[in-house]
């Protein structure tokens, strides 16, 4: 996918409200609405990052538990593989979805790393406040 076709596949086809006429037709007024917007899903994101984490705190003491070995490079694969099936689906990069993965699962993988050592102080899962 071309960087135009890209950016036009993430242009909300609605208007803000604002009664204009299309994607880039809004008045300055609108840029603040937009970025509250933006900031709730970015509040959401780094909320699903912590339950993410939680999730892998939560597997590490069962595979401490278990005896289970850390890495599992095949999971990492699934993970990799569907994230490449979420960017043709959605028509985002392919490359930039990896690379985010890559540092998603680095962090996991960090933290399990500290459960299964025994460090005491690694937060457990839990739901996001509201």
């Amino acid at each position: 996918m071309t960087n135009r076709a890209a950016v036009a596949a993430h242009t909300p086809t609605s208007d803000s409200g604002s009664g204009s006429s299309g994607p880039g037709s809004s008045g300055p007024g609108d840029i603040e609405v937009l970025r509250s917007e933006l900031d709730r899903i970015d509040g959401s994101l780094l909320d699903t990052l912590r339950l993410r984490i939680g999730c892998c705190v939560e597997i590490a003491h069962v595979k401490r538990t278990h005896g289970v070995p850390m890495m599992q490079p095949h999971r990492i694969g699934v993970v990799q593989r569907r994230a490449a099936r979420y960017a043709e689906e959605h028509g985002l990069s392919a490359e930039f979805l990896r690379r985010l993965y890559d540092l998603v699962i680095a962090e996991t993988c960090r933290v399990e790393d500290l459960v299964i050592d025994g460090a005491p102080a690694v937060p457990r899962a839990e739901p996001p406040s509201t």
